[in-house]
Order: structure tokens, then sequence, then C-alpha cells
């Protein structure tokens, strides 16, 4: 976990009601947020024209106080969450490696992903923690991503690989996340 940040894309409110499978990706983001809080490695989010289309979910995070404090949010026009301010934050962190959840998978994370990619970072996409509003437009983006580099991974794949070990001091932590986390339905899997 010291060169991951956690980046979560654009996952609003009045997004909810449109995007494909849309709770689970909130369940997912909930589920990364705290992972990475529990391991200590910074959340990075945007919001897409939150003027018109709201705030970050709450619901995606464990603690609601924690969009904007714990996770800095970066307004934004550009689909790329690479915009000038985010993309400068990100740089302070001295990170190579992004794991991406978030939406649209096809537009703002796709051009995300490709973004970080051509930077030479490692880009790990969270394939049950992204989507768009049409199945197939996320089945082509993760394809296309994974085609250019990124690496797709499940959110409880990632949790294991970056502790490592059933010997890292988080892993009785994170082992209950895994396990309040799959309890939850995720219709990826139907």
């Amino acid at each position: 976990p010291s060169n991951t940040a956690l980046l979560v894309c654009d996952v609003q409110e009045r997004f909810r009601p449109l995007i494909h499978k849309m709770e689970t990706v909130i369940n997912t983001t909930k589920f990364m947020t705290s992972v990475a809080k529990e391991l200590n490695f910074p959340i990075v989010a945007t919001q897409q024209y939150t003027k018109v289309f709201g705030p970050t979910v709450k619901d995606a995070f464990a603690d609601p106080k924690d969009i904007g404090t714990l996770a800095p949010v970066f307004d934004k026009k550009l689909f790329s969450m690479m915009t000038e301010d985010c993309y400068q934050h990100l740089k302070t962190l001295n990170k190579t490696s992004y794991l991406l959840v978030g939406i649209e998978a096809h537009v703002c994370l796709q051009q995300t992903a490709l973004d970080l990619l051509e930077e030479g970072h490692d880009v790990h996409i969270i394939a049950d923690g992204v989507s768009s509003q049409q199945s197939y437009d996320r089945e082509m983006a993760l394809r296309r991503m994974e085609s250019c580099g990124a690496y797709l991974t499940t959110a409880q794949s990632a949790a294991f690989m970056l502790m490592g070990s059933a010997d890292h001091p988080n892993f009785k932590a994170v082992s209950k996340l895994v396990k309040d986390h799959m309890a939850l339905k995720n219709e990826f899997n139907e």
C-alpha cells in the first residue's frame, strides 16, 4: 500500500438511478474506501460538474465525514480525473499504483486509466466497482483498459493483494471488512 492510492471517480447521487448495477458499485466503493482507510493509503475523489450531478454518494464511504476531508474531492468538467488540480494533488502523493472505482467505465474512468497508463503508472480497475449506464459500454471499457495495460481485479482480490499475508497487522480488520462486504449482494455475480 505504500505506493498505492484509491481513485473514486464520479460516484454521484444524480447517477444513482441511471447506472447499471449502481448499488454494487456503491457497496464496492464503500468497501474499498474502508480498506484504504484501514491500510492507511490515500483516497482521492472527483465529482463531474457537481452543480448538475450533485455530490458524492454518502453511502460510498463508511464515514461520510471522510468525503472532502480524508478524501479530497475535485470538481471537474473534464472527463478524466486528471484535471490540473487533481493531477497536481496526485503528484504530491508520489504514488505509482492506482486503484480505480467509479463511473462511467467507458468515459471518465477509462480516460483516467489511459491518462495514468500514459504517465507510466500501474492501474488496477476494481471490476466490481465500475459501471456505465449500459452494460455493453462497461464491458467494452474493461476490455479496452485491459488491452492498454490496466489490470482487472476484484475488490476482494485487491484487498488481499495489498496485505500480502495473513501476518499483516491489519489482517483481522480487513478480513472483517471482506466478510461484511461478501454478505452484500454483488449484482455482477448474476
